[in-house]
């Protein structure tokens, strides 16, 4: 089969790689119809995840037809098709029984974190989603059938940009009439817009760099800030608000706007990647306000400001969403056109052009936010 792999630094190739075979009693494999570029995929490109070695299939999102169940699945067929959450869950494990299934304690012996696919060995060491076929564990907890009236693409943000997107903007606890900052404009960013409007803010303040994702998010009706245009981002809006937002959320994560301070820390492998969101969070949100960190951070950060957000009594959350946790609901919201999102898809491109997908998408070209590709 054909897959897409890391090859190093701001590298991918398509390889021939082995087909998938059923290795448990309630494994799926499933031929992919659709797959995507995530934000997070960026941090595999720039060589920030470990223990992820060159030739790894890698990609987390799918949807794809069943070609063949293990003897143990339940509700789901050979033919059918089906969409993927990325966390990988047992679901019986004291944290998946809690809902949380991101932190599932039987599908990653490798790390303290739950399993994703296509991660690498820190996760778990499951192939990834961007080839023509996927081998999927745990499937009677994960998968979900797709009905007929949804498209691909809308069940593949379910898979996890819309469920990353709801779970941030309810752990920031958003209700009516809060003002809300969204930092960064890609796809999970400009969806969490969306999920902010639909919980009632009264404000909603968009913040990136790249002036097409700023058009993009000022055409939901709200703010858009250019965080390039402010010596300070943080106290600008702290300013215009009277006092700071009552959440901030971080969509970035380790793929932030460096200072050239930052880029050299990181070349010296002195922190993960870009702290500069965190900072702009802390000056833009207000007293007792919340911060949440739904981009993906990794390894430790120096100079962290701890001591700004506890003289202002932050709450600060942050981690891996829990996707099984919100599927459902919010495919039932797709079905009832109570919320759309495929607006943010801007390229569908054949799996073959990953190399360039990864790059347009990487270096903001094309006014590329979202990559849909087809194995």
């Amino acid at each position: 089969m054909k897959a897409v792999v890391y090859d190093g630094i701001k590298s991918v190739k398509i390889i021939d790689a082995k087909e998938p075979s059923i290795k448990k009693a309630d494994d799926l494999i499933i031929r992919v119809t659709s797959t995507a570029i995530c934000g997070s995929d960026l941090h595999i490109y720039h060589g920030m995840v470990p223990n992820l070695p060159k030739g790894f299939i890698i990609g987390h999102e799918a949807v794809g037809i069943v070609e063949e169940a293990g003897p143990d699945i339940r509700n789901i067929k050979k033919g059918d098709r089906v969409l993927v959450p990325f966390t990988i869950a047992c679901g019986h494990c004291r944290f998946c029984d809690e809902g949380l299934y991101s932190q599932c304690d039987n599908s990653n012996h490798k790390a303290a974190v739950g399993a994703v696919f296509g991660y690498g060995e820190n996760f778990g060491s499951y192939a990834g989603a961007q080839a023509q076929y996927l081998r999927v564990p745990y499937a009677n907890v994960g998968p979900r059938a797709v009905p007929e009236e949804l498209s691909d693409e809308q069940a593949l943000l379910l898979t996890d940009v819309l469920p990353t997107a709801y779970w941030a903007v309810e752990t920031a606890g958003v209700k009516a009439g809060d003002v809300v900052v969204i930092l960064g404009c890609g796809p999970i960013g400009l969806t969490a817009i969306k999920w902010a409007i639909f919980a009632g803010a009264k404000r909603i303040i968009a913040v990136d760099y790249v002036s097409y994702r700023l058009v993009h998010a000022a055409g939901y009706g709200v703010e858009a800030v250019n965080l390039t245009e402010h010596d300070d981002c943080g106290e600008y809006i702290n300013e215009i608000t009277g006092g700071g937002a009552d959440t901030v959320i971080d969509c970035v994560g380790a793929d932030g706007k460096m200072t050239k301070l930052e880029l050299l820390e990181s070349l010296l492998r002195l922190q993960g990647g870009s702290k500069s969101a965190i900072e702009i969070a802390v000056g833009a949100v207000r007293k007792g306000g919340c911060i949440v960190l739904a981009g993906v951070y990794g390894m430790r950060y120096n100079m962290f400001p701890l001591g700004d957000l506890f003289s202002k009594n932050i709450s600060l959350k942050m981690g891996i969403c829990p996707a099984q946790a919100y599927v459902d609901r919010i495919m039932r919201m797709i079905i009832e056109n109570k919320i759309k999102a495929t607006d943010i898809i801007t390229h569908t491109l054949p799996l073959a052009m990953a190399p360039y997908a990864y790059e347009i998408f990487d270096k903001k070209e094309d006014n590329c936010i979202k990559v849909v590709m087809k194995p």
